[in-house]
């Protein structure tokens, strides 16, 4: 079940590179916040994806990790949820302000469709695998990053359709902040070394 973990982290790491390369251009030509900042929240589970995945491929070879390194790591990736959140604040709030109207983009609104789909799935069995581990927290806490990023996923695509449907500017950005609201509370997680099971544990 280690090894499944490991796989399962590795995957998550290239679906959300793969993503977040994707959301980022995509975003950035067509002047979407949200987007961009969907695309830099999927670096960030990249991150702590990298993460899991070296601290179960270093319980393959012996057993054992180091706990304060990975605290380290951890606060760490907090810091990035946090600079995150800054950034899309401010753009979000520039974008108001400047009352520039961005582009459409179908390639986003795709993308997420996919991870709509991809995503809940890839939570769903991280979180199995972590239940089959006896409740591993490292496995659990994988899974609920995951799950967050799918409720990214709906509220980033939420706030593309409608824009695309209505034409209301305001919505990108706004879709934006519940994105900054999303990066504050994981990161605060983080930080506390908090990102557990408990969300997701009675779902079936």
């Amino acid at each position: 079940m280690t090894r499944r973990g490991l796989r399962l982290a590795q995957f998550t790491v290239v679906y959300n590179v793969a993503e977040g390369a994707i959301a980022i251009t995509a975003g950035l030509m067509a002047g979407l916040v949200s987007l961009v900042g969907f695309g830099l929240d999927s670096g960030i589970e990249s991150v702590a994806s990298v993460l899991v995945g070296l601290r179960l491929a270093a319980r393959l070879r012996n057993g054992a990790t180091d706990e304060a390194k990975e605290r380290r790591a951890l606060r760490l990736v907090a810091l990035t949820f946090f600079v995150l959140a800054t950034y899309v604040t401010v753009e979000g709030i520039r974008g108001l302000l400047g009352g520039e109207a961005p582009d459409t983009s179908r390639v986003g609104i795709a993308l997420l469709l996919a991870s709509v789909v991809i995503m809940p799935l890839l939570a769903r069995a991280k979180r199995r695998v972590g239940q089959q581990l006896g409740g591993d927290q490292l496995v659990l806490a994988d899974a609920a990053e995951t799950k967050i990023c799918v409720l990214l996923s709906i509220s980033t695509l939420a706030g593309l359709a409608l824009y695309a449907w209505t034409g209301a500017a305001w919505l990108d950005p706004v879709a934006g902040f519940v994105i900054a609201a999303f990066a504050i509370h994981e990161g605060r997680e983080a930080w506390e070394g908090e990102l557990v099971e408990d969300r997701d544990e009675d779902d079936d």
